[in-house]
């Protein structure tokens, strides 16, 4: 199911986590050769996804809202 992205915070290891509408977070890794997202390392690259889609598996399981 895909939600829009509405802001990010950083987990406990310092990765990028993206706050989703449905109240899921998703990370959004930077972590090539296997996931190429340079936008996540900069304040910039981040605004410019606000408002994106991403898919939520947590959506599609039924899962409960995470935690800020």
């Amino acid at each position: 199911m895909q939600q829009t992205i509405i802001g990010y915070h950083r987990d406990e290891e310092g990765h990028w986590v993206a706050e989703l509408t449905c109240g899921h977070n998703q990370h959004v890794r930077h972590q090539p050769p296997w996931i190429e997202r340079p936008w996540v390392m900069t304040e910039a690259g981040r605004r410019s996804r606000l408002g994106l889609t991403l898919e939520c598996v947590k959506c599609e399981r039924d899962e409960p809202r995470d935690n800020p």
